[in-house]
């Protein structure tokens, strides 16, 4: 059982979470990728990291699920062509935008910092919010994303023609079918998930998503619109861990390596098998080696055992 999606007033517009264990745990921020609602964060993944003593809140971004949506109809053909030779161009919004989003919602939620895990775009969200708002993020964790170097490889021509070419105006069961061709192409192949069980998932999501009104390609405009974040992975300090598919058609495998070369620090694993998913089978290896990075993230950032003990307490001079 999940709980029922609570709301949070960012600015003009308002994004739905859930938060699942202890109000006073440490808490674990989840963002979540293009076109993915707060329902993409495996329920497995959330009551492990819950299980081992931690508050987990996911959310979706504007645009999608239950949040707010936004306007414009954006060309994304004039985008990525704009993208590919390092042209800005303009979008309804930007990942910066999205990354106020998300610092909106720690801030409304009074988290404090947060081990923050971003999975494609949402760790492209999570990389600029580690980067311009260090005080709010406890740790990183970069998931299938990229650095936004132009110079790296593009999504296989098959997986990008599809997201060039969304469906619209069309009948749930056309875009359960253009969602699982999608799916099926990006998904991991050393862990495949069963044709019926994943369209069962998109059809649950599509469901939800209602009305989408075009929220997915102003989304995908916001990636295609922000160009490189190379300059801005440099200033991140926090301690950060990129995890990456050796199988992603979506964003290679070399993205997830330039991202993780351009965060000083940053510790950089590869998954054999893993595509652009986050199947069932491997779940428990994520939730392990995220727990992992957490608590080495907090050991790194506490005073020397020493120091701890021979501190003093504060006193204060009384005055009249």
């Amino acid at each position: 059982m999940t709980p029922h999606p609570r709301f949070a007033r960012i600015g003009r517009i308002t994004l739905a979470y859930e938060t699942l264990g202890p109000e006073h745990a440490p808490p674990v921020l989840l963002v979540h990728g293009l076109a993915q609602q707060l329902t993409a964060w495996p329920d497995a993944l959330v009551h492990s990291l819950v299980k081992a003593g931690f508050r987990v809140i996911r959310f979706d971004n504007r645009d999608i699920g239950k949040s707010s949506r936004m306007c414009g109809t954006p060309r994304l053909a004039w985008h990525y062509l704009n993208a590919q030779v390092g042209r800005r161009s303009r979008a309804p919004y930007s990942l910066d935008d999205m990354a106020h989003d998300t610092l909106g919602l720690i801030d409304s939620l009074k988290l404090g910092p947060v081990h923050l895990v971003g999975a494609s775009m949402g760790g492209m969200i999570a990389q600029i919010v580690a980067a311009r708002f260090p005080y709010a993020v406890r740790s990183l964790t970069s998931i299938m994303s990229s650095s936004g170097d132009r110079r790296l490889p593009n999504a296989r021509a098959d997986v990008r023609k599809l997201l060039l070419n969304p469906v619209r105006q069309t009948s749930l069961q056309r875009e359960i079918d253009h969602n699982l061709q999608l799916w099926e192409l990006i998904a991991s192949p050393g862990y495949p998930t069963p044709r019926e069980q994943l369209r069962a998932r998109l059809e649950d999501d599509l469901r939800r998503n209602v009305p989408a009104a075009g929220g997915i390609e102003r989304q995908f405009a916001a990636i295609l619109a922000s160009g490189s974040r190379v300059p801005l992975l440099s200033q991140i300090d926090t301690p950060t861990l990129v995890l990456h598919g050796l199988e992603d058609p979506l964003i290679p495998f070399e993205a997830g390596r330039s991202t993780a070369e351009h965060i000083p620090g940053a510790v950089f694993e590869s998954i054999a098998g893993m595509g652009h998913d986050l199947p069932a089978a491997l779940l428990p290896t994520l939730a392990e080696r995220l727990l992992k990075h957490f608590r080495q993230a907090v050991r790194a950032q506490l005073p020397p055992l020493q120091s701890r003990q021979c501190a003093k307490p504060l006193t204060y001079n009384k005055t009249n």
